[in-house]
């Protein structure tokens, strides 16, 4: 795991080490190790890297790294977990072909050498990011994962072509023109996150997940190649589904994410892992367990607020699993002492609130090991979110139902404050009562209201609504939920929204997330759920065996029930989150008031004050819970400070 960056000037090759340093010093921390630079004035192109060192550790894993044969020079940010697979297939083409060592930087360039760019990417099971200069074609190419783990900047401003790991890269080159993107920014408002490809600046876009950039010097047009669909993907699973009993299914996924799991413990450094206490982490741990012959490291961080503790749990998971079990109870006071670094570590403005307890236990573990997996994937693999769980019980039922009287259905149960519905929750005994009933209600209105499973999904996943009237002089562009929307025929509703999940919420957010959180503490993260065998699988599975009898994740439970007792996992879904919204009515609010002070938002001039300022006195009145839309503008107003 590291950083990258570099440029390509059309019409100043000077200053081009200096310029690529500049830029790479400021991802210090996705690679402490070492540091370097390699530059071709004769074509104004400099390539920088910043190291983690986490497979040889020796010099030979130095980047830039040339191939044997000089053609091509790469910088590489993640791990190509099957590499020695594809060392093994060089080696016996190549008899004569030498090693320096036994990185996997320098498989993938001899693989560049001996088979193409796209064609060695194929063989790879990994996550990564690079950009690779061809001596021979004069081309630079840049290539993203196929889920998009890692993350990849990339845009035209003037004569200077950008690209990086993270925004602060590129801004530290004297050319880049930090504009700030106003139709993003109602984006990011609506998703608590900016999808890709676009970013907050104008002029960058990201890279997309499965996609190949080409750029020949001297031509300012860029040409894509996607070489792997999560929309093909999962339209080649439900056309050709898994056809064994479901017990064949289990056990086929159990040997798949093993494999996954074995692969990714590859290190020279120390490994460890996320343990939350829920499915997903309890599986990759059980499974890390079961094939480790020393107790494996695992981190939980947990709350003194009982609704928002998991920490209980992970460790009743560790104690049976026989892990060597850390685990950090965490004060408000310390979980809100993030809040001021939130803007340097996500760059880009970044409101999903669990970012703050991400990066406590990222911080955590990198105390005791280097390598971190995680969790991440199982919800949108095997159907696990509660939106899937509403459409699967409310969507078919409600659909045929005329729009009309729906909409006035969802007028009356909106009628009610949420504070009001979940004062009236009180009446049902307390076992039977759910959470946060007032936000399942006015959220269950939202469904009501909605003419299509398109609109169903994107009033679910929307923070702000209508975004376009919050941002002054702002529209909002084309994704793939407005206007943009793939074509999803042969899908069920559920399988159509767990796609768009993949191909945004994924990588955009949750991933997002995970890796800045991570890579700030010089730790790296690895993803078994993601290996895309794993997904292919998940694909091919039957809708009903997800999401079965009512039970979500089904396969993946009884996978982990093979390793852990069943009466240890069950219970309702937590987030992993901390109590945004008490905080704003108390410790947080002279913060916020700050920073959405009337006059100040006049003068910037981004925000439509009085709507700002009327949600604001909504959640301070107590009868709305306004806290996930606060973040998002309060989280933008913190980074706009920062810039």
């Amino acid at each position: 795991m590291c950083g990258i960056a570099g440029f390509i000037s059309l019409s100043n090759s000077n200053n081009l080490s200096s310029h690529a340093t500049q830029m790479i010093e400021q991802l210090h921390y996705r690679g402490p190790d070492d540091k370097g630079i390699w530059t071709a004035d004769n074509n104004g192109i400099a390539l920088a890297h910043s190291r983690l060192a986490i497979v040889d550790l020796s010099p030979a894993g130095h980047q830039p790294m040339e191939s044997h044969d000089e053609r091509f020079v790469l910088v590489f940010n993640g791990e190509i977990y099957n590499h020695n697979t594809i060392r093994a297939e060089l080696e016996q083409e190549q008899p004569a072909l030498t090693w320096r060592g036994h990185s996997d930087t320098e498989t993938l360039v001899a693989g560049f050498s001996a088979w193409g760019v796209e064609a060695t990417i194929k063989k790879a099971i990994g996550m990564f990011a690079f950009a690779v200069w061809d001596k021979q074609t004069k081309t630079l190419t840049l290539g993203r994962d196929r889920l998009g783990e890692k993350p990849l900047y990339y845009g035209w401003q003037g004569d200077t072509f950008f690209f990086g790991s993270e925004l602060k890269a590129l801004k530290a080159h004297p050319d880049f023109q930090p504009k700030i993107d106003r139709d993003s920014l109602t984006l990011f408002l609506r998703h608590n996150y900016i999808p890709e490809p676009y970013s907050i600046y104008q002029g960058i876009a990201k890279l997309q997940a499965g996609c190949l950039l080409s750029l020949q010097h001297g031509d300012k047009n860029l040409e894509f190649t996607q070489y792997w669909s999560a929309i093909n993907t999962a339209k080649e699973g439900v056309v050709n589904p898994f056809k064994g009993s479901a017990t064949e299914a289990v056990d086929e996924l159990e040997v798949r994410l093993g494999k996954s799991v074995k692969q990714q413990m590859m290190a020279d450094v120390p490994l460890g892992a996320f343990l939350s206490g829920g499915v997903d982490s309890s599986t990759i741990v059980a499974l890390m367990q079961s094939q480790s012959s020393r107790p494996v490291n695992t981190f939980t961080i947990g709350f003194d607020v009982p609704d928002y503790n998991e920490a209980i749990h992970a460790s009743a998971v560790a104690k049976h699993l026989g892990t060597n079990h850390t685990e950090l109870y965490i004060s408000a006071n310390a979980a809100m002492d993030v809040i001021p670094e939130l803007p340097y570590i996500y760059d880009e403005p970044f409101a999903d609130e669990s970012q703050i307890p991400t990066f406590l236990v990222a911080k955590m573990a990198k105390e005791h090991v280097t390598v971190s997996l995680s969790g991440d994937g199982g919800d949108e693999l095997f159907c696990g979110y509660n939106r899937y769980h509403i459409t699967a019980k409310s969507w078919g039922k409600l659909s045929p139902v005329p729009q009309s009287l729906r909409k006035v259905l969802s007028s009356g149960l909106t009628s009610l404050s949420p504070t009001t519905w979940t004062k009236l929750g009180k009446l049902i005994p307390a076992k039977k009562r759910p959470q946060s009933l007032g936000e399942k209600v006015h959220k269950g209105a939202g469904v009501l209201a909605s003419k299509t499973i398109q609109e169903l999904y994107r009033g679910l996943t929307s923070t702000w609504k209508d975004p376009e009237s919050l941002v002054i002089g702002a529209t909002e562009p084309d994704t793939l939920l407005t206007g943009n929307t793939p074509n999803l025929d042969g899908l069920s509703d559920i399988e159509h929204m767990m796609v768009l999940d993949i191909l945004t919420y994924l990588p955009d957010d949750i991933l997002t997330k995970v890796d800045r959180a991570a890579m700030r503490n010089s730790l790296e993260t690895r993803v078994p759920m993601l290996d895309h065998h794993v997904v292919e699988f998940a694909w091919q599975l039957p809708i009903d065996y997800k999401l079965r009898n009512g039970i979500s994740k089904w396969p993946l439970r009884e996978v982990l029930y093979r390793h852990v007792p069943k009466e240890m996992i069950e219970r309702p879904k937590m987030g992993f989150n901390v109590p945004i919204d008490e905080w704003l009515r108390g410790p947080l609010r002279d913060w916020a008031e700050t920073l959405i002070n009337e006059q100040r938002l006049k003068e910037e001039g981004y925000f439509n004050v009085a709507k700002v300022r009327s949600v604001w006195k909504q959640h301070l009145s107590g009868q709305y819970d306004r806290s996930q839309q606060l973040w998002t503008v309060l989280m933008f107003q913190a980074w706009l400070e920062k810039q």
